[in-house]
């Protein structure tokens, strides 16, 4: 079975930073297409950063330049460094997976990541 377990959520406050961590079992991410996706009470929810399987990286606008997306294939692991966070940061962040496309993940909608995490709470205050 595919598991995702995120880990790094907290409270923080604006201008502060958090590294949100994403540990994965069944599959390896090198074979597929890894993102942060976020969801705030209200708004719809957003995909934040995404790695595509041939490298490729993508950032929502909201966040350029101050998140940092990357992963470790060795632990099967996918990070997302978040600088300068600011109130708007506040949702739940959700780590997520999916093989069968190979580009342009940022642009896939969440109901077609066939791997989700539970989330990790961020509060930026």
């Amino acid at each position: 079975d595919v598991q995702l377990v995120e880990s790094g959520g907290g409270s923080v406050q604006a201008g502060e930073s958090l590294r949100l961590s994403c540990a994965a079992s069944g599959y390896t991410h090198i074979d597929y297409c890894v993102g942060w996706f976020r969801l705030t009470p209200g708004k719809e929810r957003e995909g934040v950063a995404a790695i595509d399987r041939d490298g490729e990286i993508s950032y929502a606008d909201s966040v350029k330049r101050r998140f940092t997306i990357s992963k470790d294939n060795a632990k099967n692991t996918l990070y997302l460094q978040m600088n300068s966070l600011k109130p708007d940061g506040t949702a739940m962040y959700y780590c997520v997976s999916e093989g069968s496309i190979w580009s342009q993940c940022l642009k896939l909608p969440w109901s077609e990541y066939r791997n989700r995490g539970q989330g990790t709470q961020v509060t930026v205050s």
